[in-house]
């Protein structure tokens, strides 16, 4: 019994402070991260001056984007910069996309569009824009996004400064804001999301180049093989694939693109668990590579990893013993008296609501109108933390029963309520075209 009771506290102890100690590492990393590399750099603005300026491929995988497509291309051809390419790939769309995408060519002498005649997932449509993109340099964004229009000059005055430099992940800033779950989401991509990638950056190795927005050394692509068509998230795999390859990854938060989010249960409750699911493959994958000391630099973000999901399980086992003690009779041990907050309840939220203002207050430069997000975010903890106990604890089991080496294939997402959304700003956009005004 007495082991038993020590196993249990130890565990709850671990349950309580993980989030709290994690919490206190993004906001340390994330500060150090902005009072060495933001606070004394011109607005996003305002771009950097490189000594020359190589040729960049922008490319865009699409599946089923005729909503979203004519704007998506539009904002790419705003970007201000001497010399690049639009590369479309309509990816075997059953939609309008493929005759959008011809008819926006003939407008736009950029833009080149290749049609896949099947569904053969982002990871395909990305090799094959790679494969025959003009320049070195490549710069891919998701079929609904808007890419800021300087977002290639921030992106480049780290290649052309870096020759290890393989990739770098842009800043997410969601669009649609009409829900609840829109605003938390406002929260999230600032508090987890872009604190987590600067302390991680500070820290030495990213856990992932953003999906939505990420910028690409066409050699580094082509020494790991470029992306792997297996795998559910393509974005966390050539992370790991890269850095595992001793390539550097960098996070340029000037490097902005706005993007549409879920705002339904079902809609985030899809994506997070696919998410999950592609940390999970990447937790197998990965592991007998790591066993090697030269590839120590990844051994504390593979461990964070593996920690997050520990501790989801174990967040699962108390809430299930505690529901379990409200029917039937169980050892002191396992006992559970409440999950209502108490003081360590307290001690976490508040940590975490200082976490998030940290967060907007790095980000507001960005992001005109942050701050009135701030008031939803009350919810933010409970509501954050209770989806990625869930989507964890299911992706373990639903990952290992996954026919392996099976192709991940496009899947439509839900693109939240769009009547309502965020202009990019607060860069220059006379250019910009809004079609959901």
């Amino acid at each position: 019994m007495n082991t038993l009771s020590s196993i249990s506290t130890l565990l709850l102890q671990f349950a309580f402070f993980y989030p709290l100690t994690m919490a206190w590492m993004w906001m340390i990393g994330a500060v150090h991260y902005y009072w060495r590399f933001e606070r004394r750099t011109a607005g996003m603005q305002i771009p950097p001056i490189l000594d020359h300026y190589p040729g960049v491929s922008l490319i865009v995988p699409m599946h089923n984007e005729g909503e979203n497509a004519r704007e998506t291309i539009a904002q790419l051809m705003c970007q201000r910069y001497p010399l690049f390419e639009v590369i479309a790939v309509n990816d075997g769309s059953k939609d309008d996309t493929g005759a959008i995408l011809d008819d926006l060519a003939e407008q736009y002498p950029r833009l080149r569009v290749i049609h896949l005649a099947t569904n053969q997932g982002k990871a395909m449509g990305l090799n094959t824009a790679a494969l025959m993109a003009k320049y070195e340099f490549l710069i891919c964004i998701d079929g609904d996004a808007l890419l800021d229009e300087y977002a290639a000059a921030w992106f480049m005055q780290h290649f052309v400064a870096g020759p290890r430099l393989g990739a770098i992940t842009g800043n997410p800033r969601i669009r649609n804001r009409s829900t609840l779950l829109g605003k938390l989401q406002v929260g999230e991509f600032s508090s987890i999301i872009g604190m987590i990638k600067r302390a991680q950056r500070t820290y030495g190795r990213i856990f992932t180049i953003s999906g939505v927005v990420g910028a690409f050394r066409r050699a580094a692509l082509h020494d790991v093989g470029y992306w792997s068509p297996e795998m559910l998230t393509e974005d966390i795999d050539i992370s790991w694939k890269l850095q595992i390859a001793h390539w550097d990854i960098r996070y340029e938060p000037k490097a902005c693109c706005w993007i549409l989010m879920p705002e339904t249960l079902k809609g985030l409750w899809k994506q997070r668990l696919r998410w999950a699911m592609g940390g999970v493959q990447v937790l197998i994958k990965y592991l007998p590579s790591l066993l090697f000391w030269r590839k120590r630099r990844m051994w504390a973000i593979y461990a964070e990893f593996l920690l997050s999901v520990a501790w989801a399980y174990i967040m699962g086992g108390v809430t299930l013993l505690w529901f379990l003690g409200l029917f039937m009779p169980l050892p002191q041990p396992l006992y559970i008296q409440t999950i209502l907050p108490g003081w360590n309840g307290v001690v976490i939220g508040v940590t975490c609501l200082l976490q998030i203002a940290v967060a907007l207050r790095l980000d507001s430069q960005y992001d005109e109108g942050m701050g009135k997000s701030y008031y939803w975010m009350v919810w933010y903890p409970l509501a954050y933390w209770l989806l990625n106990m869930l989507t964890t604890i299911w992706a373990v089991p639903k990952t290992l029963m996954r026919k392996r080496n099976s192709r991940a294939v496009w899947v439509s997402p839900d693109r939240g309520i769009q009547q309502t959304v965020q202009t990019p700003t607060p860069a220059a956009h006379e250019h910009y075209v809004s079609t959901k005004s």
